[in-house]
């Protein structure tokens, strides 16, 4: 009866999403007075999830799960689920478990809640708060099914460090004829990607061409950060759609989120609206952006952003 966690990995090390859950999924087992199982797939180290309250590790290792695919990937988690006889199963909010996560409802005929913010205000009904209508609102959510599907708003819950005793064993999944064979997978190196940052460095058509993005590359190296452009820029081939962020594109939930030259239309706000702290440099004083963020600069970009690289090295140096 213990409550599952899915612990996302990519090329065998857990993602920061697998601790975030970790730990949510431990808040929510000591109301309900139990121990959480997490369910991996091809993780190399499973230990580390001890650090954040996971009792034991179902660890699947198949070279057919190589490869992300939704169906696949629900059918196994499934199979842990029902191993474990969990009635409460926790999930990320990252893309890929964001296809997965209906298919498993399905499969446990769970009730699923997108977004949560919260642990559970109630266990009985059990209740959560979850974000709506794109973040500007909130919702506290019922779910009457036997087995609750939860799916953890990214940067909220936050890693909660509580180290167990954590057990590991494998575990055997029967994997469903996909019908798909997948030869090889490209991705970028060296680059952090938009799901995973902590922050995000966004440009728009205010950096006035595509020759211009050197300085938010620079930007981003020097704060670690992943780069990002508004649906403008990759319509105009700019910059690649895989780093448009908005309604349309990726949604953001950065700690950081830095707009350079970004107007802020209502789409791009939305969908960088979950983000915790929003900084805004434009020339244009009355660009919308500035109503929707924290701080902000007017000023132009091309004067403003070489001065802050400048002072962001000095201040790294100095540590």
């Amino acid at each position: 009866m213990s409550v599952l966690v899915y612990t996302e990995s990519d090329q065998g090390h857990f993602k920061k999403v697998a601790f975030e859950v970790a730990s949510y999924g431990k808040a929510v087992a000591n109301q309900l007075g139990t121990t959480v199982t997490a369910v991996t797939i091809n993780a190399k180290d499973t230990s580390e999830l001890g650090n954040y309250g996971v009792d034991k590790v179902l660890n699947i290792n198949n070279k057919a799960l190589e490869t992300f695919n939704a169906k696949a990937y629900a059918a196994v988690i499934q199979q842990a689920a029902e191993k474990e006889g969990a009635k409460v199963v926790v999930v990320s909010s990252s893309v890929n478990s964001k296809y997965l996560a209906p298919l498993l409802a399905i499969n446990l005929n769970a009730g699923y809640a997108t977004n949560v913010l919260e642990t559970p205000s109630s266990t009985s009904p059990f209740i959560v708060k979850r974000t709506a209508f794109t973040s500007k609102a909130y919702e506290f959510f019922q779910i009457n099914t036997d087995v609750k599907l939860l799916g953890v708003s990214k940067n909220t819950f936050g890693l909660v460090e509580n180290k167990t005793n954590c057990t590991s064993e494998e575990f055997s999944a029967s994997i469903p004829d996909l019908g798909i064979h997948v030869d090889s997978v490209d991705k970028a190196s060296n680059k952090v990607s938009i799901a995973d940052a902590d922050i995000v460095v966004s440009g728009g058509r205010g950096l006035k061409g595509p020759e211009n993005w050197g300085m938010i590359e620079e930007l981003a190296d020097v704060l670690g950060a992943a780069t990002a452009c508004s649906k403008p820029v990759s319509d105009l081939g700019w910059r690649p759609h895989g780093e448009h962020v908005g309604q349309t594109g990726k949604p953001v939930a950065s700690n950081l989120y830095i707009a350079i030259g970004i107007s802020g239309a209502i789409q791009h706000l939305a969908g960088i609206n979950a983000s915790k702290v929003k900084v805004v440099i434009n020339i244009d004083p009355e660009a919308p952006f500035f109503k929707a963020s924290d701080y902000g600069v007017v000023g132009d970009a091309f004067v403003v952003v070489p001065q802050l690289i400048e002072k962001l090295k000095a201040f790294k140096a100095q540590q």
